[in-house]
Formats: C-alpha cells, sequence, structure tokens
C-alpha cells in the first residue's frame, strides 16, 4: 500500500510539473512510471531469464539423483531427464529473443540428430521413444552448452564456481558418511529407494560412494570440477573468501581416497600439471603454487594423523594395487582406455546386422538398453566412441566425433591464447573439459551434464568471437 501511495504521488507530482520542468529531453514512457526498484518485474529481462534456467540446470544436475534416490524414489524413471524440459525450455527462449548462437557445430549436430532419428525408426531399432532418447543429446544439450557460454558473462562463471565450492563441503560430508555407513543405510539407498544400496563395488568392505547422485561417476565428475576451481582460486584468492577455499580445498582431498578411484586422483593430477604450466610463466602465481603446496602437505600430516582419514586411505591404496594389478598397471590402463578406445571405435566396422546409418541412435545407452532389452547391458559399446559409430553408423558417427574433436582442440587453442595474455581461467577450465567433451560418455544424463556445464564455461571465459 505504501510502494502505490508513493506511486500515486509521483504521478500527481510529474502531471502538475510544467514542460520547462519536465525537460524537453524526457520522454513520456520516462515520466508515465517512476524508477522505483519494486516495480521492476523480476527477470523481466530474457538475458536474466534464460541465465535462470541455465541455473537450475545446473542445480539438477547436482541433486536430481538425491530426489531419485531419497526424497521423491517413486518418480525416478520420470526424473532422471528432468533436466531436459528446462534445456528445451532455455532453447525456445533463446530463440524467441535472437539469442540462439548460430554457428557450424550447433548446425551439423542438429542436421545429425534429425537424420538420425529417421534412420534409428526406419533403418534401425525402429523404436521411437529409444531414438528421442539418444537425440536429445545432440538436439538439446549440445546447443545449451552453447547458449551457456554466449549469455554468461565472466562474473557469472565465478559465481557458480564459487556456488561449486560451497556444495563442495558439505558433498564430502556426505561422501564419507556413505563411505563408512552400510549399504541397508538411508543415506546408501539407491534409485527408486532401493534397499540394496547405491555404492559400487570399491575394496574389501568398502563401497565406492555416489554422494547426491544416483552412481559413483557423478560424484568422481562433480570433485574433477572442483579441483581446476580451487586452484584457479588460489591463484586469485581476492576473489573469494580464503575460508571457503580452504574449505573446498580439503574437501578436495578428503573426497580423493573416499571415493576410492583412480579417475578422480588422475584428474587432479591433471589439474594440478595445467596450473603448473600457467603458473611457470609468472613469478607470482609460481610462488603461489609453493604456497598450495605447503597448505597441501600441512592439511595431509592433519588429516593421516585420524583413524577416518587412514581408513579410507588403506581403501583407496588397496583397490590401486588391485586394480593395477588385473589390468596391468597405470600406463597400460591409459593405453587400452584412452588410446585403445579410440583406435576401436576408428576401425570398427559394419556387421550383417547394422547398416551403413548404424543400429539407431538411443540403442547404446542404458535407457535405449533397457527399453529394447529389458536389461541395462550395453548393447553396444560401453566406450563413447565406439557407441556413436555403433548407433549411427561409420559416417554420420565419425562425423560427431570429428566435431567433438574440432571443438576441444579450437577451445584448448583459444584457452592457451588466453593463458600466454595472462587470463588463466579457460586454461584452467581445460584441465576438466579437454577429456569430458573429447570422450566423456554422452549416453549417460550426469556426464553429458557436466560436459554442457564445463563447455559453457569455457566458452563464456573465452573471448566469444571464435563462435
Amino acid at each position: 500500500m505504501l510502494y502505490s501511495n508513493l506511486w500515486i504521488q509521483e504521478i500527481c507530482k510529474i502531471n502538475t510539473m510544467s514542460e520547462q520542468e519536465i525537460g524537453e529531453d524526457v520522454t513520456t514512457d520516462e515520466i508515465s512510471m517512476p524508477k522505483h526498484k519494486w516495480f521492476q518485474i523480476p527477470f523481466s529481462d530474457p538475458v536474466e531469464m534464460i541465465k535462470l534456467g541455465i541455473w537450475m540446470y545446473f542445480l539438477l544436475l547436482l541433486f536430481e539423483g538425491a530426489f531419485r534416490k531419497w526424497f521423491l524414489p517413486g518418480l525416478a524413471t520420470p526424473l532422471l531427464i528432468i533436466r531436459d524440459p528446462i534445456a528445451f525450455w532455455v532453447i525456445i527462449k533463446a530463440f524467441q529473443h535472437r539469442l540462439f548462437p548460430s554457428n557450424v557445430y550447433i548446425t551439423l549436430m542438429t542436421f545429425i540428430g534429425v537424420i538420425a532419428i529417421l534412420t534409428a525408426l526406419t533403418l534401425g531399432h525402429g523404436n521411437i521413444m529409444v531414438a528421442l532418447f539418444g537425440a536429445r543429446i545432440l538436439l538439446l544439450h549440445f546447443p545449451l552448452m552453447f547458449i551457456m557460454g554466449k549469455i554468461f558473462t565472466r562474473e557469472d562463471v565465478l559465481k557458480m564456481m564459487k556456488a561449486t565450492l560451497w556444495i563442495a563441503i558439505p558433498m564430502a560430508f556426505l561422501t564419507a558418511l556413505q563411505f563408512y555407513s552400510p549399504q541397508s543405510a538411508w543415506v546408501n539407498r539407491g534409485v527408486g529407494g532401493n534397499m540394496e544400496g547405491a555404492g559400487f563395488s570399491g575394496s574389501g568392505e568398502f563401497f565406492r560412494p555416489p554422494g547426491t547422485f544416483s552412481f559413483t561417476t557423478g560424484n568422481v565428475q562433480f570433485f574433477s570440477l572442483v579441483a581446476p576451481f580451487v586452484f584457479y582460486f588460489f591463484l586469485h584468492t581476492k576473489l573469494i573468501n580464503r575460508f571457503l577455499l580452504l574449505g573446498a580445498f580439503v574437501a578436495l582431498l578428503v573426497s580423493i581416497p573416499l571415493s576410492i578411484s583412480r579417475s578422480l586422483l588422475l584428474n587432479v593430477l591433471i589439474t594440478v600439471f595445467i596450473t603448473m604450466i600457467a603458473a611457470v610463466r609468472k613469478t607470482e602465481y609460481f610462488s603461489k603454487m609453493f604456497s598450495i603446496a605447503a597448505v597441501a602437505i600441512i592439511a595431509l600430516l592433519i588429516l593421516s594423523q585420524t583413524s577416518f582419514f587412514q581408513v579410507s586411505t588403506g581403501a583407496f591404496t588397496d583397490r590401486f594395487e588391485l586394480a593395477n594389478e588385473s589390468e596391468g598397471g597405470a600406463k597400460s590402463v591409459f593405453l587400452e582406455r584412452f588410446l585403445g578406445g579410440m583406435i576401436k571405435a576408428l576401425t570398427y566396422t559394419t556387421t550383417e546386422e547394422q547398416s551403413f546409418f548404424g543400429l539407431g541412435i538411443g540403442m547404446g545407452t542404458n535407457v535405449g538398453a533397457m527399453l529394447l532389452s529389458g536389461s541395462g547391458v550395453f548393447l553396444i559399446s560401453e566406450d563413447e566412441w565406439g557407441r556413436l559409430i555403433g548407433e549411427l553408423g561409420p559416417m554420420f558417427g565419425l562425423a560427431v566425433i570429428l566435431i567433438r574433436v574440432v571443438l576441444v582442440f579450437k577451445l584448448a587453442s583459444a584457452s592457451y591464447s588466453q593463458m600466454r595474455r595472462g587470463d588463466l581461467l579457460p586454461w584452467i577450465l581445460l584441465s576438466f573439459g579437454f577429456m569430458v567433451l573429447l570422450q566423456g560418455q554422452w549416453a549417460q544424463p550426469t556426464s553429458v551434464g557436466f560436459s554442457t556445464i564445463i563447455g559453457g564455461m569455457m566458452i563464456a571465459s573465452i573471448n566469444k568471437k571464435i563462435f
């Protein structure tokens, strides 16, 4: 009521003013409503609306698993694609307000996605739901990456990074609770409230904890994302609360043994290496790397005195040794999973059951396998590039792979150029984004979500003219 009275008084005051008092440069639009902040419609700016949609996408990426496991287990299946309507809404809004980016990457992916649906229905598996589930990766999530890159400013990227660090601290506590709790405990319930637990085989009696995610892969990717954020802010401490930074750093250190994941350790080491490459170019940054090392050593010395950390480290070490023995060591794992996976995909040949256009988009996903065969076992290939060629055939499969390769190396080149000019943000983000965008398993909804977010962050932090 007070605001309404103030508005009426303002209008009456304007109506009694002479033309000279109003001024010749003032238009009727400017005097039709007083410029009070409480009269501004929230999110009336289309850019702010789209940003809100992207933030919703990001938060649901982190917490959709919690809803599927604990709070809304009866809706576990539809919640699997809860981010898809948001991505679709963001794309529609971007089109409506002429904010949709136009580039060859989106054009080619859209073309392949549409053709893939048609070929899957006519020459492939013939299931419309499976085809749409597979095509949504190319038609919704991939374009969202570029919309985020166009709409987000550098300040928006830093805000999302800080929010992630705030979330990392309680996420580490949850991970620890899951690690030390039996699989029958509430915190370890699986998707749909499954009492068998969401933990994945780890070491001895300990399971790999999933955090708020449906599966342990999400937790590994989350803390892999935290790593470049922590190291960037360590080099720019004026941009963040130091207590938050220290807390997130400790959470990252603790999460490595608790995850019982060699992938997380490898991702963190890659981030350290990438950061050191940037740091050696400037004395100020190089000295800060010694500070980071000192903090890490002190934190590890303190943590090593606790039974909590000793037990998790022991489980992680056992897992590391057993896996290396069975898989031939870290070098063999790298050659087989990375280089070997690429070679297998590139030498993939069609079979009698497979046409030139593949077995059908979506068939290589877990959801597609469940709908087509009633089992979650992969029907094509667990490796991403092998899945793409198996689903889409040699021509379109290799085309999608080539698009991803070109995109990643263009981002890498632009990030390196920014780093040489003294801007380290896109370069450090590349430490996580490179492999996720290049070979990340987009068939898994959480993985494609992290790819979308890190890709959007990198594009937003780079000179957008490159796209």
